[in-house]
């Protein structure tokens, strides 16, 4: 073997002296701060909320014609071009508008800061429900792969956006895999959970437990019962250890492992099904909710703890999504 030259070992005291350093590891404060200028991502459902990403409604629902009316099924839709909404009325969009201006308001009244998304794809008439496009996680996001042909494109939005204001895109799930984040759930910092329907496969599952994993996170799989599509119309966690539940729409072993786990769990009354579960936790104990939910169920809330700003939010909700739905948790503090 030849002897090193000069030049060689050179080289080799300089890469030796200035190594490369895998610790501290991406998601830290110190590498967030320094290389992307803040400390981005969620680790849980109930922190303070920071900075979500959201979408008014707007002209994409101009593909909504309310003369394709599918009365077997109590929906409007297309086959052709593929839209659809959920309801049996399609309110007029300046009445919509003005109760997601509610919902912003209301969020900023609690120190929320909102990214709207940057221009959308013509026609993606769901783009308002921005919780399915994006998952956040600790360091940064998960840009998601819709299910239905006609939401495909909001991710496209989400990209841009997330680009545009320096948030880390940790993972773009691609392939055949198919995930919504209203299927998704923080239940603790070490624990998520996601619902596996017919948005929701076994190969995106995989692909976003692997992101998980760095994290020293457990996915637990929570297959739905049959056409329900995402798990947030059946829990939303709205404190630290406490969760609202429809409980028919859960399996038995999941509910004893809410139990198991320490968490206590509201169940909605009848009446009220997922309109009252799909809100959104501001703080720990602290949620924004549709006023539509029933005195009971208020009660209940009252009684464990929580507190509750209430906001009309039914003409959104038309369209299938409720306020859940319609906010992307982009930062959250640690509980």
């Amino acid at each position: 073997m030849s002897a090193m030259t000069e030049g060689e070992y050179r080289y080799n005291m300089l890469i030796k002296r200035f190594a490369s350093r895998p610790e501290p590891p991406f998601e830290s404060g110190s590498e967030q701060e320094s290389i992307w200028g803040r400390k981005w991502g969620c680790r849980n459902d109930v922190g303070r909320l920071r900075m979500v990403l959201m979408h008014r409604p707007g002209d994409e629902l101009k593909i909504v014609d309310p003369s394709k009316k599918l009365n077997e099924i109590g929906a409007f839709g297309d086959d052709e071009t593929g839209w659809y909404w959920r309801g049996d009325k399609v309110p007029p969009l300046a009445e919509m508008q003005a109760e997601h201006d509610g919902l912003a308001g209301a969020l900023r009244a609690e120190g929320v800061e909102i990214v709207y998304l940057d221009q959308i794809k013509p026609g993606r008439m769901k783009s308002c429900y921005t919780r399915d496009s994006v998952i956040a996680v600790d360091g940064g996001a998960i840009v998601t792969r819709m299910g239905p042909p006609i939401r495909r494109g909001e991710e496209w939005a989400v990209t841009r956006t997330l680009a545009r204001i320096g948030m880390p895109i940790l993972r773009t799930i691609h392939g055949s895999a198919i995930v919504e984040g209203g299927s998704f759930v923080w239940l603790n910092s070490k624990t998520a959970v996601l619902g596996l329907s017919s948005r929701v496969n076994e190969e995106g599952a995989r692909q976003l437990e692997e992101v998980l994993r760095v994290m020293g996170v457990e996915l637990l799989r929570v297959h739905l019962t049959g056409y329900r599509l995402h798990i947030d119309g059946a829990l939303v966690m709205i404190d630290v250890d406490t969760a609202i539940i429809n409980p028919p729409q859960l399996p038995f072993w999941f509910l004893e492992k809410l139990a198991a786990m320490g968490i206590r769990t509201i169940e909605v009354c009848h009446e009220d099904g997922t309109s009252a579960i799909n809100c959104l936790a501001v703080r720990p104990g602290r949620v924004i909710m549709s006023d539509q939910v029933s005195a009971r169920t208020r009660e209940k809330l009252d009684k464990a703890g929580i507190s509750v700003v209430t906001i009309p939010y039914d003409k959104v909700y038309l369209g299938g999504g409720g306020i859940h739905c319609s906010t992307g948790p982009l930062i959250r503090d640690a509980v």
